[in-house]
């Protein structure tokens, strides 16, 4: 509670209550007629469960891996030295090799399992293929049942650390910070003072039914949708509604679960609870737009499913050209070789290494990459949506403009204004003293204050009698508003007027104020050729000026919290890639909906909860260090990619032994040479991600200067 607590309810009798300092301004405003991951079949989910279980796996299995590849007979002849001459050492290899097939390798066999079920050859199978092809041959080899050249436990030990490790940065990248539906259910209170007869009861909103009455006191949280059946109140309804300025609330006006009274207190008739409230419904939208949009197939799978094909294809080919050749012992070490050689590391390391890497490149940028999907998707959006208030609109109502009315001094109308309001808490009486202040005007102290509800306030000032009010306020003393007020209400602004000794002294106008860097990122978008669109539940007047200062291509406003989604869906069903960016609650669905949502981080909960993209700052043109950043990402995966699978279209023909008429087969010691360099020069090329300039100010700067 604020430092209004005095004047909190003592009883269910609210109308007995004092006002408290704020209230009188309810009337005074001119009211104005919106992961789960799918692909490797083995670990869909993503969650912090599967980082540990690849971290553990990780660490577990490169302690085996030690003594496994320096046992390995291969190992030791590539290297030239000699394995220690003890009992059992030369089983020490191909035992702790099957405890790193069986351990290390178990989740990449079941999601092989998974991939072939569902007919999608992917990483999983295709490192599957290889640790089992891997596992079987370096026994085989170990039993003198095989060439020894076919023994590959250094290669199987290498090759399940690397995958994990390559597995456990992805799975870290792509673990959610945090739940949507949990702060959504955060915003209700975990108390409700539930009305009993002559006194209260405290009980929990979900032993709340319909027609039971409750108490919403100052500061407090309606636990469930109702109707005001007592009092009245300025209500906070920007968590769930986004529109930034309180909503006078009066008996028989409804009320949604979550928003706040923010002055004085009201009685509730409940009228729907559970999942019959709106807060509810924005959690189905959520969880429905969350699930529809993870069914994205990733390009590494893609790659490695072509792979796959590739290296059988590849196998059978050589299996029958050597045995027809007439040596068949020649086949068998030449086709498991290709089978063995056909999963680099690389390609395993290729997206998961510039994945962490622009996730760390944009944490320092005021950028957090909550979703893998989302970072490579912002390079095809070709739309993006921004929320107005909060995000292009700093979500504060502000002084914009004083109206003196005959030869009164701009300065003196504002500053009687601010003495009057100094004792309110009011967010509109915030900011009349907030503007005096930055205009570092001399505040006169004020006392005798008082509220009226649904007129203003009044206060003596140098012995005048000094009222700021809206409409009412005029109504009741008899008086014209100033002249500019007409074009101001054109605009959808805030309108209050300043009266001394019952004469207008002035008029004050107040809107929620423009970003200073929101018409740069808006330029800096249309020049990257997309079309900006705004959304907001704000009245037509207030979004239409806002788009045309911006010079935003498309305005929607009116638009209730529960349509914000299905606007962001009317944008895609005309063939267009959505980024949505916004920081409220009501704004979750539509974040979720979106191709790429994108959350400001000074938002709710909520909203960073169901974005795939959290903008650290307030700044619209971290949108631009996002773009910018998701095309060069998207370059290094393809380079990446290309390294990885390139390796596989060069080695594996040559293990295959297409040029042994020449003389030349590829031996299974250099292709690991191969592939190790391979690994390297995809590292190296991850690590140029390091030289971007994600300011927001460097990126919106870069795009308007090309």
């Amino acid at each position: 509670m604020t430092d209004h607590d005095d004047h909190a309810i003592a009883t269910p009798d609210i109308d007995h209550q004092p006002h408290t300092g704020h209230e009188g301004h309810g009337g005074h405003f001119d009211q104005q007629p919106q992961t789960g991951h799918e692909g490797h079949g083995g670990h869909a989910g993503h969650g912090g469960d599967h980082v540990a279980q690849f971290r553990k796996l990780f660490w577990g299995n490169l302690v085996i891996a030690v003594p496994v590849v320096a046992f390995s007979t291969m190992f030791t002849m590539l290297l030239g030295y000699e394995v220690p001459d003890f009992p059992g050492a030369r089983w020490i290899a191909p035992l702790l090799g099957t405890v790193m097939y069986i351990v290390g390798g178990q989740p990449f066999l079941v999601g092989a399992v998974s991939e072939i079920r569902s007919r999608k050859p992917g990483m999983m199978l295709l490192i599957g293929l290889a640790i089992t092809v891997a596992f079987c041959a370096s026994w085989g080899a170990s039993l003198g049942v095989l060439h020894r050249e076919l023994e590959f436990w250094w290669e199987l030990a290498l090759l399940i650390v690397i995958m994990l490790l390559g597995h456990w940065v992805e799975m870290r990248s792509l673990a959610q910070t945090t739940s949507a539906l949990d702060s959504l259910a955060a915003l209700l209170p975990d108390e409700a003072e539930k009305v009993d007869g002559d006194h209260t009861i405290t009980v929990s909103p979900a032993d709340l039914v319909v027609g039971d009455v409750v108490v919403v006191r100052p500061g407090g949280s309606v636990p469930a949708d109702g109707k005001i059946v007592d009092g009245r109140a300025d209500m906070d309804e920007s968590m769930v509604t986004g529109e930034s300025r309180p909503v006078a609330r009066e008996v028989g006006d409804a009320v949604t679960a979550g928003t706040v009274a923010t002055d004085s207190g009201v009685r509730v008739e409940i009228t729907a609870t559970g999942d019959d409230t709106a807060l509810a419904g924005i959690q189905r939208l959520v969880t429905e737009a969350q699930n529809s949009s993870s069914r994205a197939q990733r390009l590494a799978d893609r790659a490695a499913g072509w792979l796959f094909w590739f290296a059988l294809i590849t196998a059978a080919i050589t299996t029958v050209a050597w045995s027809l050749l007439g040596d068949p012992d020649a086949s068998v070490v030449r086709a498991i070789t290709v089978l063995v050689i056909a999963c680099p590391h690389a390609l395993g390391l290729a997206i998961p290494l510039v994945v962490s890497m622009a996730t760390e490149r944009a944490a320092r940028g005021g950028v957090l990459i909550k979703d893998r999907l989302a970072l490579e998707g912002m390079r095809t959006i070709d739309a993006v949506l921004f929320d107005k208030t909060g995000t292009l609109t700093k979500g504060e109502p502000t002084v914009t403009g004083v109206a003196p009315s005959g030869d009164v001094d701009d300065d003196i109308v504002l500053a009687l204004a601010a003495a009057a309001e100094t004792d309110s808490e009011h967010p509109l009486a915030r900011a009349i003293v907030r503007a005096a202040t930055e205009r570092g005007l001399t505040v006169p102290r004020a006392s005798g204050f008082t509220s009226s509800p649904a007129v203003g306030v009044t206060a003596t000032v140098e012995g005048h009698e000094i009222r700021v009010g809206g409409p009412h306020l005029l109504k009741e003393i008899g008086a014209q508003e100033v002249g500019a007020a007409t074009a101001w209400r054109e605009e959808g602004a805030i309108i209050l007027h300043v009266v001394r000794d019952g004469a207008v002294l002035g008029g004050l106008r107040l809107a929620d104020e423009i970003r200073p860097e929101s018409r740069e990122a808006v330029d800096a978008l249309h020049k990257l050729g997309m079309e900006v669109v705004m959304i907001t539940g704000d009245a037509e007047a207030v979004a239409h000026a806002v788009g045309h200062e911006l010079g935003i291509d498309r305005v929607f406003a009116g638009v209730r919290p529960e349509d914000k989604a299905s606007k962001v869906s009317s944008l895609q069903h005309e063939g267009k890639k959505v980024a949505m960016v916004g920081d409220g609650v009501n704004d979750a669905p539509a974040l979720a909906q979106a191709d790429v949502g994108m959350a400001i981080g000074a938002g709710t909960d909520v909203a960073i909860a169901s974005a795939g993209v959290i903008l650290a700052s307030s700044d619209p043109r971290s949108v631009l260090s996002v773009i910018e950043l998701s095309r060069a990402g998207y370059r290094k995966m393809k380079q990446n990619l290309w390294w990885g699978a390139g390796y596989n279209l060069v080695a594996v023909p040559l293990a295959a032994g297409v040029l042994a008429p020449f003389g030349i087969v590829l031996p299974m010691s250099i292709g690991a040479i191969l592939m190790s360099l391979s690994t390297i020069v995809v590292a190296l090329n991850a690590q140029l991600l390091r030289r971007l300039d994600l300011r927001p100010e460097a990126s919106t700067r870069a795009v308007l200067s090309r």
